[in-house]
């Protein structure tokens, strides 16, 4: 059976080449060619030898999942959707900015966490993407853009904010960022990797000591009680877990700070107290908020918070010395906006069958498309 190498960083590459019985320096003229120049085929790797290349054509393949659609909306943003198998789809979503170019990217194929405002839970939750699958809409997308060695980056900035929760999927996670980071593969910056997550602690501290990259945190609470409603895995880590978290995290970030996500919920958590109260939360946290509009869908219940209340909002968090940005709406007539992407999911956790409201929401997910500075 034909091995993937796209489901290999470089030294997963290394080690397989030398179960092969070949020389290191090999799989790094691979690692190369895969990933910098975005090359499938090996015969087209002509600074390899011939022997090797005919050995590749009948022990390994460079796989990705096959692309169902690529959609360009009026403001430029690329909405790709990928076939993962098993009636399994998730969404890649390319940003385009005058200063850099996002990619948001998905780890899950569903996702089990219920976060009460994600379309993406309401979907359940049906397997891990594999690296070869996380990394592959990184090469998927730099080919459909164009990208050619020698030009300037298409895509500057890669940011773990799609489908899924990245770090319930540690492990095929860690060598799909390593790969972003590798200069003999995408070469991207710490700075500019970003990994999104609901607040699994111990992983963040995994995370922190193996590869740490720049560090979103979807908060959404100030407190507790809400958060428990909002984002249920904070019964497992409430918030004073989550904060020590986030401190120990920043000794390693490449960053000097922690980008907290808040969706802004019309009545539900975007008072003046709600503000004040983050404020307090994060005192000892080094910080900046992003605010998210709501997107609505189908039976989710919540509503989007008046432009008025965010800027509000934005504007005593600002007061109170962090910095704030308030997330602009890319791509809403492709449906690739925040909270509108259109994955498909056959749920094994059969969260549907629990909730019969939901099954009107599985043709979107959350992808929390952070374009940090």
């Amino acid at each position: 059976m034909s091995v993937n190498l796209l489901d290999f960083d470089a030294e997963g590459l290394t080690a397989w080449f030398a179960q092969q019985g070949d020389k290191p320096f090999r799989a790094r003229q691979v690692l190369r060619w895969i990933h910098q120049r975005g090359e499938g085929d090996f015969n087209a790797m002509t600074d390899i030898a011939k022997s090797l290349r005919e050995k590749l054509l009948t022990t390994a393949t460079v796989s990705p999942a096959p692309t169902i659609s690529d959609k360009l909306s009026e403001d430029g943003t690329r909405k790709f959707l990928f076939d993962v198998g098993n009636r399994n789809a998730v969404e890649t979503v390319f940003i385009p900015e005058d200063d850099r170019g996002t990619l948001c990217v998905s780890s899950q194929a569903g996702c089990a966490l219920e976060c009460a405002f994600c379309s993406t839970g309401r979907q359940g939750f049906n397997r891990n993407l594999t690296t070869a699958e996380i990394i592959g809409q990184l090469w998927q997308a730099n080919r459909a853009l164009g990208f050619a060695p020698g030009d300037e980056r298409i895509i500057s900035n890669v940011v773990l904010m799609g489908m899924g929760e990245p770090l319930a999927n540690f492990d095929n996670l860690v060598p799909a960022l390593r790969l972003m980071l590798d200069d003999n593969a995408y070469g991207l910056s710490r700075r500019r990797v970003t990994v999104s997550t609901s607040g699994i602690v111990p992983a963040m501290d995994r995370l922190a000591e193996t590869c740490p990259v720049a560090l979103a945190v979807s908060l959404h609470a100030a407190t507790d009680g809400l958060r428990d409603k909002l984002v249920p895995i904070n019964r497992k880590y409430p918030l004073a877990e989550l904060m020590a978290a986030c401190r120990r995290y920043l000794v390693h970030a490449p960053r000097d700070f922690v980008t907290f996500e808040y969706v802004m919920l019309d009545g539900v958590n975007d008072s003046d107290a709600d503000a004040r109260a983050l404020l307090h939360l994060v005192r000892d946290v080094p910080c900046k908020f992003n605010l998210i509009p709501f997107n609505p869908f189908p039976a989710s219940g919540f509503h989007r918070s008046p432009a008025e209340r965010v800027r509000r909002f934005a504007s005593l968090l600002i007061e109170g010395g962090i910095v704030t940005t308030t997330r602009k709406t890319r791509g809403d007539d492709i449906d690739a906006a925040c909270g509108q992407l259109a994955g498909k999911v056959q749920d094994r956790s059969r969260r549907i069958s629990r909730g019969a409201g939901f099954a009107a929401a599985s043709a979107a997910i959350s992808a929390r498309v952070e374009l940090l500075s």
